[in-house]
């Protein structure tokens, strides 16, 4: 599982020119899930999402979480987080998990996520998206599951 995660002040999600999602501060995620993904991994890829203390205190220090600030969920699919470039010059998307498992577990951590932040605010699996977004910093951090959950 990845996610890319952009701390913003704000970002929204567009679908057939209808605003579908939209937040002020916080992150917006781009959530890719892998074939061999579980709800195990979705939930310690959510718990150190939600934890990642990566707003600034008083002081200018990267040491406020999400929920230190009030902050919002823009939560996306991208199932292309998964490409593999090695071969040729067509991306090849064998590592991504089929489109039903993927779906449930995207909606699995979108609901997840709505228990522990107040504002979670989603796009639509498969729907061809237009995000923007206004990146705070520029900020951005990626987590890998194999890097947190060791899979």
């Amino acid at each position: 599982m990845r996610f890319v995660i952009q701390r913003v002040k704000s970002s929204k999600v567009t679908i057939d020119g209808e605003v579908r999602g939209e937040i002020g501060k916080g992150f917006m995620v781009l959530i890719g899930i892998g074939a061999g993904d579980t709800v195990q991994t979705a939930d310690k890829m959510i718990k150190k999402m939600i934890n990642l203390r990566i707003f600034e205190d008083e002081n200018g220090k990267t040491n406020l979480s999400l929920n230190d600030v009030g902050g919002n969920l823009l939560l996306i699919s991208q199932f292309t987080l998964y490409a593999d470039c090695r071969k040729g010059n067509r991306p090849s998307f064998v590592k991504a998990a089929p489109p039903d498992m993927a779906e449930e577990l995207y909606d699995y951590i979108v609901k997840k996520c709505s228990e522990q932040v107040e504002d979670v605010q989603k796009g639509e699996f498969g729907a061809d998206m237009k995000v923007e977004l206004l990146n705070d910093g520029p900020f951005t951090i990626v987590l890998d599951s194999k890097e947190i959950v060791g899979e």
